[in-house]
């Protein structure tokens, strides 16, 4: 029991004066018998005796209804925080995630939730509410009640340690509030580790969401299969969380018409193939029929006029090697001897290769460096007998530089997997043991190396990278190396002409860092949007003498086709989809996690809430008990003998 005020406590010596009244009642007196009232002796002993019984009846009821009204003024309260004056505070993580569009025994979880907040929250209550996407710092429910009715499903998807340290980081840091910390979500499986440590300042409460079913099926991916003179072929991807289906519906559409319609049969994953016209511009969208979760039914893409990748190489070797790499379908190919270079034609390369030139000119080096300054991608491929002053004249725009030249055969054994040419698919795994290419001589990088693509078994450079600058430390000539024999070098100089000039793919994903390059001419202070009915964005870009990079991150935060415009004029379309990594529905096991109290309802989540910070005043029952011994008083005043 703890009181409001306890200083009024010391009242309670104002109980020594009754008694001190009492003893001075009881003072003895001297007795004087008289014969003539010898008979009354017994009733008077009589008399005497039940008077002072009285007297201590009255003088315990007078101290306990004093004490009693002393305690009723301190205001006596039990409670289960420390002091009366605690403040509780309150954060709650709320999962807006596209799981959370599965269904409960009420309805959608993410709208039974809003709900039962709106119910078991007092509405002035000051609280913190949090999403994936937004927060609502130190409010109540009163002011954010339409926002929270109208939460929307969101892209982004904060793993349950993200969730955690994000709502922990919204409380504050005073030591005299009781902190609740409410996650409420499905719970959906991360590879996140989910611990709670211990804090006595913080109680961590989890409500977890369960829905009624776990099927879903949803459109995983698509891709370009087969191209031929006529057609392409299409394949698309699907996965299946739940039970089989034998007959599901899929249907493609460019723009809202329907062109193709089919069915599959789905256990855990399937594939079905639709066949679209070659050099068709395509606004697709595939849809499917599911009732589960909504958010991945539908996947966008496009197929637009083909765009190719200016290739010039500038050759003191035979470059057939390079034609073969880099076909007409695909890529605007020329090549010139370095004596015959027509220096106009730099400016609209995407990709320059030096190909075993003996010497770079200076007029070339200065040329290039503009080139690169532009955005503007260069294969440096040495001879064997380079002029060692030019060509460092030219790596030192990159910070690089050949030193000495090793004459002994290095065999090529590391592959940097991770590096955005290899990353793509070039490789179904890491190769560990294959058929190492090698060279019978190379140059040493001398300053600052550059990051490292292959390597050698002593692990010096082969290929590395400066910016946008590829650099071979060896002649690839036949005589001095059988790289070109090699598996590696298609994937190698094919991706490198892709990253110089990144044409917009099938679709991209929304929340990923995505890239690509739109050719076309610029107007200055002119820029690209993103446009998509009323939804117009104007993404991060760099514009360069005859492209512009363009890269989105955060936004666009909707699925759907874009189209990329400079003022009215509609260059390309672009496609975005939501990420499937909500589709599958398999959820964490919460029951081996510590420091926290795990439940299915929210109701009694902030029930426990309540409890915890609920006052029990006592003062009243106080009260009511110094009544009752004024009565008792009264009664024994009346009827006591």
């Amino acid at each position: 029991m703890q009181f409001k005020h306890p200083e009024l406590l010391y009242g309670l010596f104002l109980l020594l004066i009754p008694i001190i009244i009492h003893l001075f009642q009881l003072r003895k007196f001297q007795k004087v018998a008289f014969t003539n009232v010898a008979f009354l002796k017994e009733a008077t002993l009589q008399t005497r005796k039940s008077s002072q019984i009285k007297k201590w009846l009255i003088l315990i009821t007078r101290l306990l209804l004093l004490a009693a009204l002393v305690f009723a003024f301190a205001q006596p309260f039990t409670s289960k925080s420390n002091s009366f004056k605690t403040k509780k505070e309150t954060v709650i993580y709320l999962d807006n995630s596209f799981s959370m569009q599965a269904k409960g025994n009420q309805g959608e979880l993410l709208k039974r939730a809003v709900q039962d907040i709106m119910t078991n929250v007092p509405e002035d209550e000051n609280i913190s509410i949090i999403t994936n996407d937004e927060v609502f710092k130190n409010t109540s429910l009163k002011a954010i009640k339409n926002d929270l009715l109208e939460l929307n499903y969101s892209s982004n998807s904060l793993s349950s340690e993200a969730a955690l340290l994000k709502s922990i980081a919204y409380l504050n840091k005073k030591s005299n509030t009781l902190k609740n910390v409410v996650l409420i979500s499905d719970f959906q499986q991360d590879e996140s580790d989910f611990k709670i440590e211990s804090d006595s300042l913080i109680n961590f409460n989890l409500v977890n969401l369960n829905p009624l079913n776990r099927n879903n099926i949803s459109i995983d991916s698509i891709y370009i299969s087969e191209t031929i003179s006529t057609s392409i072929e299409l394949k698309l991807i699907l996965k299946n969380s739940g039970i089989p289906i034998e007959n599901l519906p899929i249907s493609l559409y460019n723009n809202d018409k329907l062109i193709a319609k089919t069915s599959v049969g789905i256990e855990q994953d399937a594939e079905t193939t639709f066949t679209l016209p070659i050099n068709q511009l395509i606004n697709g969208k595939i849809t499917l029929d599911d009732s589960n979760l909504q958010f991945d039914n539908t996947l966008y893409f496009n197929i637009n006029k083909a765009s190719k990748i200016n290739v010039l190489a500038i050759n003191g070797q035979d470059d057939s090697f390079l034609k073969r790499i880099y076909p007409k379908a695909e890529f605007n190919y020329n090549s010139s001897p370095i004596n015959q270079l027509n220096y106009n034609l730099i400016d609209s390369q995407h990709l320059i290769v030096l190909n075993e030139l003996n010497s770079i000119p200076i007029a070339l080096v200065s040329a290039l460096k503009q080139f690169t300054d532009q955005g503007g991608s260069i294969i440096l491929m040495p001879s064997e007998t380079i002029n060692k002053a030019s060509y460092n004249q030219f790596l030192a725009n990159y910070n690089s530089g050949f030193s000495d030249v090793i004459t002994s055969e290095k065999r090529i054994t590391t592959i940097n997997y991770s590096h955005p040419i290899y990353n793509n698919g070039v490789f179904e795994k890491q190769v560990k043991n294959f058929q190492y290419p090698q060279v019978k001589s190379f140059y040493n990088i001398a300053s600052t190396s550059p990051s490292p693509v292959l390597q050698f078994e002593d692990e010096k450079i082969f290929l590395g990278q400066k910016k946008n600058t590829y650099i071979f430390t060896a002649a690839l000539n036949q005589d001095n190396s059988n790289f070109k024999n090699s598996p590696l070098i298609v994937p190698t100089l094919y991706n490198i002409a892709k990253q110089s000039f990144k044409i917009p793919e099938l679709y991209y994903t929304i929340g990923k860092e995505n890239t690509f390059d739109v050719a076309t001419k610029m107007q200055q202070d002119a820029v690209l949007s993103l446009t998509n009915g009323n939804i117009n964005l104007i993404p991060k870009q760099q514009y360069f003498n005859n492209k512009v990079i363009v890269n989105t991150l955060e936004d666009p935060s909707l699925s759907g086709t874009y189209l990329i415009k400079n003022k009215d004029e509609t260059i390309k379309n672009v496609s975005y989809n939501y990420s499937r990594n909500e589709s599958k529905l398999a959820y964490r096991n919460l029951s081996s996690i510590e420091n926290v109290t795990v439940s299915d309802s929210i109701t009694k989540v902030f029930d426990t809430i309540k409890s915890d910070t609920k006052v029990n005043a006592l003062w009243k029952w106080f009260v009511i008990f110094a009544l009752a011994l004024l009565i008792i008083e009264m009664l024994i005043l009346k009827f006591f003998k």
